[in-house]
């Protein structure tokens, strides 16, 4: 492989890889930041009976159990041990729990593409611009890494916006078993996590993404400009 195929090689690689390592970074700031927290505020309460308090306390200890580095099969007890309020019956039913043993090892497997992806940006941008010789063909796959990750998460904010339905139901035919993700409007499930909750998640993810995009492209195009060779007379 010759130099400038391996340069390009590496560029794609950059390029390819930063709406991932953005969105997916994306979505664990929105989560740290106690996403819960803001959005139960905004929603309508729950028409089966948690209080605020108590809603927000679920969902705090549902995040926990998929926040935690084990497999699922080691750390769904977490769930398995939440009681509805007051009483001593489990929050959340068979079906429930297969379903978020399942949401579990997808959030997993997204942690370790976000990992591979920012190992691949970090390092690939290293590689370019460290050397002088390549740093302005750096910083303008910089640029093309955010023009890339402006242009997937316009497509997904205007799918959101436009055909959430259809987006919702895809997303998750695509990631978990047919039947095995829809529950009754009574189930715990959807009492904590109902549709308007992901909405708004989406919507969050794919704004934010766009604006960390637009901003890395902005980075990227400010240092190549910067890192031309200038021609004296």
């Amino acid at each position: 492989m010759t130099n400038k195929a391996l340069l390009t090689l590496i560029r794609w690689l950059v390029i390819l890889s930063m709406p991932f390592f953005l969105g997916l970074g994306m979505i664990r700031a929105i989560i740290a930041w106690d996403y819960p927290g803001f959005e139960y505020g905004r929603i309508a309460p729950d028409i089966f009976g948690f209080t605020p308090e108590e809603r927000l306390e679920l969902a705090h200890g549902t995040l926990d159990y998929l926040q935690r580095p084990e497999p699922a099969d080691e750390v769904i007890y977490l769930l398995e041990d939440l009681r509805l309020p007051g009483t001593d019956r489990p929050l959340y039913n068979a079906g429930e729990i297969s379903h978020m043993i399942d949401v579990k090892v997808v959030a997993d497997a997204l942690k370790w593409v976000a990992y591979g992806a920012g190992a691949i940006v970090v390092i690939g941008l290293a590689v370019l611009l460290i050397p002088a010789a390549t740093r302005l063909f750096g910083w303008r796959t910089l640029m093309w890494g955010g023009l890339a990750t402006v242009i997937t998460l316009a497509v997904i904010a205007l799918a959101i916006l436009i055909a959430w339905p259809i987006f919702f139901v895809q997303f998750h035919e695509l990631l978990f078993p047919p039947g095995s993700w829809t529950f009754a409007y009574s189930d715990s499930l959807i009492r904590l996590f109902p549709e308007q909750f992901w909405f708004d998640f989406g919507v969050l993810v794919s704004v934010g993404t766009l604006v960390l995009g637009v901003l890395v492209a902005l980075a990227g195009w400010l240092m190549a400009r910067r890192s031309r060779p200038r021609v004296t007379a």
